[in-house]
C-alpha cells in the first residue's frame, strides 16, 4: 500500500512539476489534473495536501465551474527529486513543451486568421461607405419624390459629348439645384460663426445640427454642393480610415472624395 501510495504522489508532483501554472487536483473527463477521479486516488490526494507538497496557485479560468489549480512547493520538489531520476523529469519537461509548441502554432494561425478577417472587414466598410452616400445623391433626369422635401427650383443644362469616334449620343439633361436662400443664408451665417470662434473647418455633423428650423439631411447636402459650386464654400475631404468616421451620415460625396467638413471661401480682393 505505502509502495502503491508514494507512486500515486510521485505521478501527481510530476504532472505538477510540468505545468507550472498549475493543474485541477483531479482529472476531468476531458481535462488534465494531479491525480485520476477515482476512489483509490483519495487519499494520495489528500495526503499530497495536507503535507504541503501542492498548494492552491488560482483557479481554473477555462471551466464552467471554479475548480483550485495546485502547484508544486519546495517540500513537493524534495519530494519528487528524492523519488525519481532528474533526467525523467527533464524529459517530461521536453514532452509539455513539444505539446506547447503545437499549441502555440494553433493560436498564432487562428490569430492571422482573425487578423485577415479584420483586414477584409474594414475593406468591406470602406467600399460599401461611399456607396452609402452615393445613393442619397438623386440620379441625373430622375423625377424627385413627392413629399420628400427635396422639391427645389431646378434648371437645365444641354451637355454636349464629343462625337469622335464615339457613337452620336442625346443631349443629356442634367438637373442642378439652386440652393435654398434661407438655408444658404443659415449655412453661412453658422460657418461664419464658427471660423471666428473654432478657427478651423466644421464638421458637418456640427453645421447640420447648429440649422434651425433642421432640414433634411437631402436639403442639407444639396444646399452644401449649391453653394459649393457658387464657390461661397469648400468641402474638405475626411482623411481618415472611413470605418472611422464618427456620423457617416452626414458625410456627402464631393468630387472623388467623401466630404465631412466644411469652410467659407474667403472673398477675394
Amino acid at each position: 500500500m505505502a509502495d502503491k501510495l508514494t507512486q500515486q504522489l510521485t505521478d501527481a508532483l510530476a504532472r505538477a512539476a510540468a505545468h507550472p501554472g498549475g493543474l485541477p487536483l483531479f482529472a476531468g473527463k476531458t481535462d488534465p489534473g494531479l491525480f485520476p477521479s477515482t476512489a483509490a486516488a483519495r487519499p494520495a490526494a489528500q495526503k499530497c495536501v495536507a503535507e504541503n507538497l501542492v498548494r492552491a496557485a488560482g483557479t481554473d479560468p477555462s471551466a464552467r465551474t471554479p475548480r483550485d489549480l495546485y502547484a508544486l512547493t519546495d517540500a513537493g520538489w524534495e519530494f519528487l527529486l528524492a523519488q525519481v531520476n532528474p533526467k525523467q523529469v527533464l524529459e517530461d519537461f521536453v514532452r509539455v513543451l513539444e505539446a506547447r509548441r503545437g499549441e502555440v502554432g494553433e493560436l498564432l494561425a487562428t490569430a492571422r486568421r482573425m487578423a485577415d478577417n479584420l483586414q477584409g472587414l474594414k475593406d468591406a466598410v470602406a467600399r460599401v461607405l461611399p456607396a452609402v452616400a452615393a445613393a442619397r445623391v438623386r440620379v441625373p433626369g430622375e423625377p424627385r419624390p413627392s413629399g420628400s422635401g427635396c422639391d427645389l427650383p431646378t434648371r437645365s443644362l444641354t451637355v454636349a459629348v464629343r462625337p469622335e469616334f464615339e457613337p452620336e449620343p442625346a443631349p443629356v439633361a442634367v438637373a442642378v439645384l439652386d440652393a435654398e436662400p434661407d438655408l444658404a443664408a443659415a449655412v453661412l451665417a453658422r460657418l461664419a460663426d464658427w471660423s471666428g470662434s473654432a478657427g478651423e473647418d466644421c464638421p458637418l455633423p456640427d453645421l447640420y445640427r447648429a440649422l434651425s428650423p433642421a432640414p433634411t439631411i437631402g436639403r442639407f447636402h444639396d444646399c452644401l454642393r449649391a453653394l459649393q459650386a457658387d464657390g461661397a464654400v469648400y468641402l474638405h475631404p475626411w482623411t481618415g480610415p472611413l470605418y472611422a468616421m464618427p456620423e457617416p451620415t452626414y458625410a456627402l460625396l464631393a468630387g472623388h472624395g467623401v466630404a465631412y467638413y466644411a469652410s467659407l471661401r474667403p472673398e477675394k480682393g
